[in-house]
């Protein structure tokens, strides 16, 4: 009687469509962040009170994955 408890609380809350939803965020929050990082070097500025240098490669790295998070988030929500 418990799994069945346990497993209509999932549904009702819908849990699982949640989680996929978070995953799409992260990954759309990771795209939006690096993209506009890369456009704003190529454009010449920098944030305020930089220190170093802006890291292209690590920036279009978090792209990549983040648009990778982003495809699993929408492949699971149309599952």
């Amino acid at each position: 009687m418990t799994a069945v408890t346990a497993q209509s609380v999932v549904d009702i809350l819908g849990l699982n469509d949640l989680l996929a939803q978070l995953i799409l965020a992260v990954g759309a929050a990771m795209i939006l962040g690096n993209g506009f990082a890369i456009y704003q070097d190529s454009r010449g500025k920098a944030p305020k009170d930089a220190e170093g240098t802006f890291n292209a490669v690590r920036a279009w790295w978090l792209f990549g994955v983040g648009l990778l998070i982003a495809v699993w988030g929408i492949a699971s929500l149309l599952s």
